[in-house]
């Protein structure tokens, strides 16, 4: 027979204390709940002006944008409204770390990745999870780490809708509507979409190998390759 609608309705677990509406899922609630605190946690980098929800944000951020790109980048196109913006997205090509750690040596894009990065040697964590008591160096480690609990996406793909639980993610996603490949190959100058393919696409040069089976100690190209492989051995 047809299914009863009442019990055929997903479960919706996660209550707004103002109004009493359920959601299905915690992220949801978080978002509705912005109507009733008056937070607006989305802050637009050129003015300061903030916003409930990032789609907002995003269309804002198109007044600032819109016939304003003045330095545009002549490794891949892309524009920026600042030229600081457009010397630090160079980076991405040149590969430019010129922050260095004392303590190490290893060398940074940005001068705030190096600040995050200090920390490791400090063995500062003062940032707790209130869910399973982790601690982290840094505030968005912790807020990333909280999203396996609670399953929130705040990050909204204008072009096609969809959500994501990281900020990167969301930029590399965004490549697929932009046509952007700002990783190129320095041997036959192949352009790829993420750093990753880049790395798997110089493999294809170089002959390197590095994902060994630790069963019989054959080496490939590529680790879902070696995964196969190691299957044969595992049956």
């Amino acid at each position: 027979g047809e299914p009863d609608p009442e019990t055929s309705k997903p479960a919706r677990p996660h209550h707004c204390s103002h109004c009493g509406k359920s959601f299905t899922r915690f992220w949801n609630l978080k978002q509705h709940e912005t109507m009733h605190t008056g937070e607006k946690p989305f802050q637009c980098s050129q003015c300061g002006k903030s916003f409930t929800w990032l789609r907002a944000l995003n269309r804002h951020e198109e007044l600032h944008t819109a016939g304003r790109k003045t330095y545009q980048c002549s490794q891949c196109g892309k524009s920026f409204t600042q030229l600081g913006s457009l010397k630090i997205h160079e980076r991405i090509h040149t590969g430019e770390k010129p922050y260095p750690c004392s303590l190490c040596g290893k060398n940074f894009t940005m001068l705030g990745n190096l600040k995050k990065h200090e920390k490791i040697h400090s063995g500062e964590k003062p940032y707790h999870c209130s869910l399973c008591g982790k601690s982290f160096t840094q505030i968005g480690s912790l807020k990333t780490h909280e999203r396996m609990h609670t399953g929130e996406k705040p990050y909204y793909c204008s072009q096609c809708g969809k959500y994501f639980s990281h900020l990167e993610t969301l930029k590399i996603h965004k490549r697929i509507h932009t046509g952007e490949k700002p990783h190129h190959c320095s041997l036959c100058g192949k352009s790829l979409t993420t750093l990753g393919n880049l790395k798997e696409h110089e493999r294809t040069h170089t002959g390197e190998k590095p994902f060994k089976c630790s069963l019989c100690g054959k080496s490939f190209t590529h680790l879902a390759s070696m995964k196969r492989h190691k299957g044969i051995h595992t049956g």
